[in-house]
């Protein structure tokens, strides 16, 4: 039995035109900013974000830190959605390692965030009982409210929420593309309001690492300091920058293909008793529906599925997550949901 797997698209692995692209990529020393491929990557991703300055980090975690670390000081407070990846998924390193706290506001529909929430929730300055608000940080797509996207006005709106307080705004854009995509808007058009923006290679574009954070020139300046105290400086990494260029060149409009499967996936998932999922709410590549309590917790099901070979992933005791990719076919979708129901019945 074939083995499906839908845990991430941080699965995919680099297409042929990568894997040359790496072998006879241009290399330097880019700790001394002398590596070519970078500096390319870091001047496309910028120019597609519409900043003007971009910078190679080995992750999106180390991207997201770093933008942390270059716009608070020790002691401040980030607002950041209560599901947001950088409070869920990121070990803590804004609070570790940049010393700041985080104040969290619900994620609503699509991992949008109430204005009227955001604005309680921004400190008012100059009491010393409190922490400065120091930056706001958004989710595009939202990992955790099943890959649902935020448009440019839901940006705009929260982003001069934040600005009009004195705070600036970092978006954890790992998936921006998948927006962009399912928008039909260029992937600067969902950056233009926010002060930088970070985004993966490596996850729904198929690279092998890597992420870039873009901004302004100052902003990378002062990251560029950032990155390499946590271990960021790479040297001849010219080799990973090369599949990213190939990445921005050739992956983007694919991803309606995932998109298309998740939809297809979420709808027969929606047909099957004891899931419960909404398919009209699927925007991008991850579908997480429910499972029904009589069916015992998610992990019931993850090893139920595992046993038919298919992989998931889970974000909560009773919710399950499924992402399609590149190496995730329209056949591939229809087994998974064969085999889905298979293991639904042996929990019956």
């Amino acid at each position: 039995m074939d083995v499906i797997d839908l845990r991430s698209d941080t699965i995919t692995k680099p297409t042929g035109e990568m894997r040359r692209a790496m072998a006879e990529a241009e290399v330097g020393d880019d700790v001394f900013g002398e590596d070519p491929s970078i500096n390319r990557l870091q001047e496309r991703a910028a120019e597609l974000m519409g900043k003007e300055a971009g910078l190679l980090t080995a992750s999106g975690t180390m991207g997201n830190l770093v933008a942390v670390l270059t716009h608070t000081q020790r002691g401040d407070e980030i607002v950041m959605g209560d599901q947001a990846h950088i409070f869920w998924n990121e070990s803590a390193g804004v609070s570790a390692l940049a010393g700041a706290q985080s104040r969290l506001v619900p994620n609503g529909f699509q991992g949008k965030i109430d204005p009227v929430e955001l604005k309680a929730a921004i400190r008012p300055p100059g009491n010393i009982h409190f922490p400065p608000t120091s930056l706001v940080c958004l989710e595009n797509t939202h990992n955790r409210c099943s890959g649902g996207v935020l448009t440019p006005q839901d940006t705009k709106e929260i982003a001069d929420i934040a600005h009009a307080a004195g705070a600036k705004v970092h978006l954890d854009g790992a998936r921006i593309f998948n927006a962009a995509v399912s928008l039909e808007v260029p992937a600067s058009e969902l950056a233009k309001d926010v002060d930088d923006v970070s985004f993966c290679l490596s996850k729904a574009l198929s690279c092998p690492v890597g992420s870039v954070l873009c901004g302004s020139r100052e902003f990378i300046d002062d990251a560029l300091r950032w990155r390499k105290m946590v271990g960021g400086g790479m040297r001849q990494a010219g080799i990973l920058a090369a599949a990213g260029l190939v990445a921005l060149d050739s992956m983007v409009d694919r991803l309606a293909d995932d998109h298309a499967n998740a939809q297809r996936l979420a709808q027969g998932l929606a047909n099957i008793q004891g899931l419960d999922v909404d398919p009209e709410s699927i925007q991008t590549n991850i579908v997480i529906f429910d499972v029904d309590h009589e069916l015992g917790p998610s992990a019931n099901l993850i090893a139920a599925l595992d046993r038919q070979g298919v992989k998931v992933s889970s974000p909560g005791p009773y919710s399950i997550r499924m992402v399609t990719h590149r190496h995730i076919t329209g056949a591939d979708v229809d087994e998974a949901l064969g085999r889905v129901s298979t293991a639904v019945k042996e929990l019956r």
